[in-house]
């Protein structure tokens, strides 16, 4: 079966400073795969790679076998970035279910509620707590039950409740067909990963 993200010797820089080293990585569909290390190891960026935002400086990229800066599909690879991007002027639940409704299709039942949202469904995003809007975000990103999702720091902003949530909610996308890859510092997501693998200074160490 062929892996849902390949990453193929890949090595990244910003300006001169290399944050990729020749990174080897394949994720299996259905996988949970957790990214790991410290600030600054890289995770963020192969999210961001993988997510198709930036292009490799050399080496390739691949979702569901095509370059993943080709993949514009969120049914096919959808994020969540640290820095959230919702709609100020859409509710919690606008923004959550927005790409549902682009697509006409139904969103997963129960997710708002899977989240703890559907009780501020029509407060404005602007108007809750990070915490709100960062499973405002998670939920936007598993809304259309992507191939694969990509979560940069899922429960950074989140109560231990809420981390349950989060997983809880993870688990049931990665039941549903979804493969997960998640960049984090926390323990609780690692225990939950199917597979961990280490970054240290853009090299993979494990």
């Amino acid at each position: 079966m062929t892996p849902v993200l390949q990453v193929r010797g890949v090595t990244h820089a910003y300006g001169s400073a290399t944050v990729l080293h020749d990174v080897w990585l394949d994720v299996e569909p259905g996988e949970l795969l957790a990214l790991a290390g410290r600030s600054g190891s890289g995770k963020s960026t192969l999210c961001h790679l993988a997510a198709g935002l930036e292009s490799p400086g050399s080496g390739d990229v691949l979702v569901a076998g095509a370059p993943a800066s080709g993949v514009d599909d969120w049914q096919v690879c959808a994020l969540l970035p640290q820095r959230l991007g919702l709609a100020g002027e859409l509710s919690v639940g606008e923004n959550a279910l927005l790409p549902c409704w682009l697509r006409g299709v139904d969103p997963p039942a129960e997710l708002l509620a899977s989240l703890s949202l559907h009780d501020i469904a029509h407060a404005a995003s602007s108007q809750t707590s990070l915490g709100e809007q960062q499973r405002t975000a998670l939920a936007r990103a598993l809304s259309l039950r992507p191939r694969l999702v990509l979560l940069d720091e899922p429960t950074g902003h989140q109560d231990d409740d809420n981390v349950v949530r989060v997983l809880d909610a993870l688990s049931t996308a990665r039941d549903a067909g979804t493969t997960v890859v998640v960049a984090t510092h926390d323990d609780r997501v690692l225990e939950a990963a199917s597979r961990v693998i280490r970054l240290e200074s853009g090299r993979v160490v494990s």
